[in-house]
């Protein structure tokens, strides 16, 4: 009887205990789940992502030569009498700098000269007689013909005289020479080279992508590596009107200031310039994270953060340029990406300013307990 009693409360025990975990192992049983709390919010600080240029920078190399540069022959051949500069020294326009012997050319001048007065003399007879028929006309003809053909012997006289004297064509420095009194030369022997160096002209060539970009009168800085990379400041003087189909480039002439006379032809000059390029989203360094299969940034989409691909273009003084799917309303984690997983919740802790999350500042994404 003791037994029977003590045997029936414990059974009775055991079984509601039984009850109680099916019921909550059952999650389709009703008020299965209340109680259940949601996965806590990542705090992120974000910002709204800019927009920037990416600069295209171009560098080339180019050669000066002088604005006017000239070779230096005699038209004929004979001896030097006379060398009338020296090595570097600036000449003037018509200035002459070198003689050759010439005696025979004088004696021609001289010659021709004579002609010119005897025909001269002659048609002033004819026309000092005034008796009828005495001259026939023919012969007033064949004189004044006499005094043409003299005059003209005597400018080719002249001219074979002046070719015995070399003159500066243009103002400007003379180089070096090999010649001296007493050398005999031809047209094929250079005297020396002339040059106006008071300003210079620079031809580069560039990429065909920046054709219309670059027009006369624009200034741009080359830097000659004769002085150490400094900066000098050139204008466009020329673009050239084509592109080569071959090299895809086309050339450029820009025109150097060279009064202080710092610069010499043939010296060679760095060419660096900038165009704006193509736009393209700019975030913190800070914002990009790596992984795997590169790297990304975490944007927050309706409170939530997703991972989104990128590829990095540049990087401009603490920033980076890239590319990817994000627009001018996107926001992106940039404190706080260490934390953040795919979907899950974040809570922004600062108002980004334009920011298409900004009206979801400080929410939580919560489910009631």
């Amino acid at each position: 009887m003791f037994s029977r009693a003590l045997y029936l409360p414990i059974l009775c025990t055991a079984a509601l205990f039984g009850l109680a975990a099916c019921g909550a192992a059952d999650p389709s049983a009703p008020g299965a789940g209340r109680g259940a709390v949601a996965p806590s919010a990542t705090k992120v600080i974000v910002k709204a992502v800019e927009f920037a240029s990416d600069m295209d920078t171009f560098e080339t190399v180019g050669t000066a030569r002088a604005t006017e540069s000239a070779e230096i022959f005699s038209e004929v051949s004979g001896e030097v009498t006379a060398v009338m500069f020296d090595p570097g020294q600036r000449v003037a326009k018509g200035q002459t700098l070198l003689r050759l012997e010439d005696r025979s050319e004088q004696l021609d001048v001289k010659r021709a000269e004579v002609a010119v007065r005897d025909a001269e003399q002659l048609l002033d007879r004819y026309d000092r007689i005034d008796v009828p028929g005495a001259i026939s006309d023919s012969q007033v003809d064949v004189a004044k013909t006499a005094l043409e053909a003299a005059r003209i012997d005597l400018d080719l006289a002249k001219d074979r005289q002046l070719q015995r004297k070399i003159v500066a064509p243009f103002s400007g420095y003379v180089g070096l020479s090999n010649i001296d009194a007493g050398t005999r030369i031809s047209p094929q022997t250079q005297i020396t080279r002339l040059d106006d160096r008071s300003s210079l002209l620079v031809d580069f060539s560039v990429p065909e992508q920046v054709f219309g970009a670059l027009n006369p009168g624009d200034e741009i800085l080359i830097r000659p590596f004769a002085l150490g990379g400094e900066a000098v400041t050139a204008n466009v003087g020329f673009v050239d009107s084509g592109v080569d189909p071959v090299t895809r480039s086309f050339i450029v002439r820009a025109v150097v200031d060279n009064t202080d006379d710092r610069l010499r032809p043939g010296i060679s000059f760095r060419i660096e310039f900038s165009q704006d390029g193509e736009r393209l989203p700019k975030v913190p360094e800070a914002a990009i994270s790596y992984g795997g299969d590169g790297p990304y940034v975490w944007a927050v989409k309706n409170g939530n953060a997703v991972r989104v691909p990128i590829d990095v273009v540049s990087r401009i003084q603490g920033s980076v340029l890239i590319r990817g799917d994000i627009s001018e309303t996107t926001t992106i984690v940039v404190e706080g990406v260490q934390k953040v997983r795919e979907g899950s919740p974040v809570e922004i802790m600062n108002a980004p300013r334009g920011a298409a999350d900004a009206d979801k500042s400080n929410s939580l994404m919560k489910t009631d307990l």
